[in-house]
């Protein structure tokens, strides 16, 4: 199975690659769609809207990307298990976990959306639009750089 994996791992990594794109789309686009709730009128149409597309998004975008994303991710640790001892990785798996934290944040907050609620401040979502971003960015670099 390892062979296989090895031999086939350029194309596990782009399909890894693939789904973090994904799921990075859905986690600064989340956020958005938060602001422009919170700008929107209380028990309105477009409150409605909002909570249907963010339930859409989270649901048909993002839960299944990261599924993918830790998939592909296993595979490759599997096929190359020495990535697990390198201080690249080492420094790149708490901003992963990060990321995957503020993904279940997100959960529950398109649960209370959903629910009519309005958690936390238009400008607090305005900022966490840019905190997956920056994980991202320290990801990449840490994955491509190897600064360690």
């Amino acid at each position: 199975m390892r062979d296989f994996l090895l031999s086939t791992y350029p194309w596990i990594k782009g399909l890894h690659l693939a789904a973090v794109i994904a799921f990075m789309a859905g986690m600064m686009y989340l956020p958005r769609l938060f602001v422009y709730h919170h700008q929107s009128e209380k028990g309105g149409e477009a409150e409605r809207f909002f909570a249907q597309m963010e339930r859409r998004l989270f649901q048909g975008i993002i839960n299944p990307s990261i599924v993918l994303l830790w998939v592909f991710a296993g595979l490759m640790l599997y096929a190359n298990p020495s990535i697990l001892s390198q201080g690249w990785f080492l420094a790149k798996f708490p901003v992963v976990l990060a990321l995957a934290a503020i993904h279940g944040y997100y959960a529950g907050a398109v649960k209370k959306f959903g629910r009519g609620e309005r958690p936390k401040s238009e400008r607090f979502w305005r900022i966490m639009n840019e905190v997956p971003f920056l994980l991202m960015l320290a990801a990449i670099f840490l994955a491509v750089v190897e600064p360690f």
